[in-house]
């Protein structure tokens, strides 16, 4: 029903800068929050950062200062601008959306997970 196609992650040295874009695409739908999240190797999901369809923002400690997320409702976009990266930094990023699907005289709301893109920081 719903599809998050992801995009931008790669190798990058400690420093270095990384952005990540992640699309929407549906056959009639709204689209609530959108955030990211990361999964390290041996460690849990966690939230890196989430912006609501009204603007508001959240960020993971770890991560304030350096990442900025933003998004396009017109483009049902979302990105996440990722500087100062570090070592810990790396993981597989996941694009995350709480959407609401409509179908007829009905809808759903679920929230719909991209296929991750891996983000490794190495020198």
């Amino acid at each position: 029903q719903v599809q998050l196609v992801e995009s931008g992650g790669g190798l990058v040295q400690p420093g270095g800068s990384l952005r990540l874009s992640c699309a929407a695409s549906a056959s009639v739908f709204s689209i609530y929050a959108m955030g990211w999240y990361r999964q390290a190797p041996g460690k849990e999901r966690e939230l890196v950062a989430s912006i609501s369809s009204g603007g508001s923002l959240n960020y993971a400690d770890s991560v304030k200062g350096r990442f900025t997320i933003s998004r396009d409702n017109a483009k049902n976009m979302v990105c996440l601008q990722m500087n100062s990266l570090k070592p810990e930094d790396t993981a597989v990023y996941y694009c995350n959306a709480d959407v609401r699907v409509f179908y007829g005289l009905g809808s759903s709301r679920n929230v719909y997970w991209g296929q991750g893109t891996q983000v490794t920081v190495s020198s």
